[in-house]
């Protein structure tokens, strides 16, 4: 009986805290390759990369950006993208005003960083502590 309440317990605990990640939101990393050890791309709406990581840090896949050749409004274009994906956070080198302003009008949150992916995503998960 013991052990049932302990399988039951640990089960609850494992998909509760899925969830709560899950809600936290998503890391999308504009990177220059598709591994964490990348480095950040210099300008988030260009970059030939999202690395797209869970609330929690866990790595979850790496996407194409299909607006980093648009003529225009690529920073505009890229945030509704992003936000499908449920990314709560944009990390890059640098951002556009009118990515900033897309972002911001969906509550979306961004930072700029210079280094690795894998340092910037660090660096994002000491800001939710």
């Amino acid at each position: 009986m013991k052990e049932t309440g302990i399988i039951v317990l640990s089960a609850i605990f494992f998909l509760t805290s899925h969830v709560y990640a899950a809600d936290q939101g998503k890391i999308a990393v504009a990177a220059e390759d598709r591994i964490a050890a990348a480095m950040v791309s210099g300008v988030a709406a260009r970059t030939l990369f999202f690395l797209i990581f869970d609330g929690s840090g866990k790595f979850l896949e790496a996407v194409d950006n299909p607006y980093r050749a648009a003529g225009g409004g690529a920073g505009i274009s890229v945030v509704p993208f992003l936000e499908q994906k449920g990314v709560t956070v944009v990390v890059a080198g640098e951002f556009g005003k009118n990515m900033i302003n897309a972002m911001q009008e969906r509550g979306m949150r961004y930072m700029e960083f210079r280094g690795s992916a894998e340092e910037a995503l660090k660096k994002v998960m000491e800001g939710k502590k």
